[in-house]
């Protein structure tokens, strides 16, 4: 009863919250690279990073979601530009990749992320067990038929990854196969880079006590018990081996044009505060310009008045 009480509770904080209820400060979260403080770089260790902990920015709930909407007109405004260069010579597009364990949010982050975009601008694709289709082709097709058009953001939720996760620890090809696979995703995604395509690739991170929490809310809650897996369950009992899987993917696949990204994601809010951040910081790099125009606006402005 406990448990239930606070989740109806947590549930009534974010109806309430409004981002005019709580005064956001961007200016001073802005000044934190979020990229730099996530990134897997040498010696990275997932062992060693605390799920539940508060990397950057507000301790506190709402004025973390008052942060994370105060985002949406710079994001959006960024979008906008990412299109319009699309339609002169640009060439460059934005992929978010989503990887975690079971429950670790990776749909709840794909919302964030549509709460600060404009829907029009955003392409979301998710990858579960690959069809009998799928599965005559190559691993990758399916995720190069999936990637976002030139001028947009895709979203992806789970994703080629699953090819050096999921395939290794059930051991659904021979370990020569997944082995090689590490360095066939670095050139697929050096190539992509070479021709535009931003990666930013995201692992949420959870506990093995949140993930039994956030499954034991989904039999408990009779609205939530289409979202329960028995199999999830079957993969849990293998925890310490995709631990293992993902450290090497973290480590062997974080490179300079397609680095990983570590969030901690027991706490939702918080998660939501780093992914928003880590889009926002993303798309400012990439600085996208406007077209040049091929016109005279003040001739144009005299036609169209006179017309």
């Amino acid at each position: 009863m406990g448990k239930k009480k606070k989740e109806k509770k947590d549930k009534k904080d974010k109806k309430k919250v409004q981002p005019e209820q709580v005064v956001a400060s961007p200016a001073a979260s802005a000044a934190v690279s979020v990229r730099d403080l996530l990134r897997v770089g040498p010696g990275f260790d997932l062992s060693q990073i605390d799920p539940r902990r508060i990397v950057a920015g507000p301790e506190d709930k709402e004025l973390a979601r008052a942060e994370v909407a105060a985002l949406e007109p710079e994001v959006t405004a960024l979008q906008e530009r990412l299109y319009a260069e699309s339609k002169g010579s640009g060439k460059r597009r934005l992929l978010v990749v989503l990887q975690g364990m079971d429950t670790s949010g990776k749909g709840g982050a794909a919302k964030a992320i549509d709460r600060v975009s404009e829907p029009i601008g955003l392409r979301m694709a998710n990858f579960g067990s690959p069809t009998k289709e799928e599965l005559r082709h190559h691993y990758l097709w399916r995720i190069e038929k999936a990637l976002p058009p030139v001028g947009s953001i895709g979203v992806f939720d789970r994703s080629h990854y699953e090819d050096v996760l999921i395939v290794r620890v059930r051991n659904l090809v021979p370990e020569d196969v997944w082995s090689g696979r590490y360095d066939e995703i670095n050139a697929w995604e050096k190539k992509l880079s070479d021709g535009g395509l931003v990666f930013l690739k995201c692992m949420l991170h959870i506990s093995k006590a949140e993930q039994q929490e956030r499954l034991l809310a989904r039999l408990v809650e009779p609205d939530k018990n289409w979202k329960y897996n028995p199999g999830d369950v079957d993969e849990r009992m293998l925890w310490d081996q995709y631990q293992e899987a993902y450290q090497v993917a973290l480590t062997q696949c974080s490179t300079e044009y397609a680095p990983w990204y570590v969030i901690p994601a027991d706490r939702k809010w918080h998660r939501d505060w780093l992914l928003t951040r880590l889009v926002a910081e993303t798309l400012r790099e990439m600085d996208p310009q406007y077209p040049a125009i091929d016109y005279d606006v003040e001739t144009e402005i005299g036609r169209v008045k006179a017309s």
